[in-house]
């Protein structure tokens, strides 16, 4: 398999909103700065998963489970780190431009 350049990481990093990310699984709610819904890592009748767009991270107050977008993309998705990026990538119409790695 071959390497995303840190250059488009970067790029894809930068693209990645949270709360879009999140908001394609869990239905959110604006509550103050952040929002909030229902975690999709555990099964909860109240809203437990904090979104904070400015920090770029979720967290969960039940389980703990969260993280960036792309931790949030592994977790749920059950993706490795670069599918998460590709999934991202995808998502922001972003060229992935793979390097083969050479021994």
């Amino acid at each position: 398999m071959g390497r995303i350049d840190k250059e488009t990481v970067n790029k894809i990093l930068d693209a990645a909103d949270i709360v879009d990310v999140v908001g394609d699984f869990v239905k959110l709610k604006r509550r103050g700065v952040n929002y909030v819904g229902l975690c999709p890592f555990h099964h909860g009748r109240t809203p437990s998963l904090s979104v904070s767009k400015s920090k770029g991270l979720c967290k969960c107050f039940s389980c703990g489970k969260g993280g960036s977008a792309v931790g949030f993309l592994m977790e749920l998705e059950q993706l490795s780190y670069v599918e998460a990026l590709k999934y991202l990538a995808k998502k922001y119409n972003i060229e992935v431009k793979e390097h083969e790695r050479t021994d």
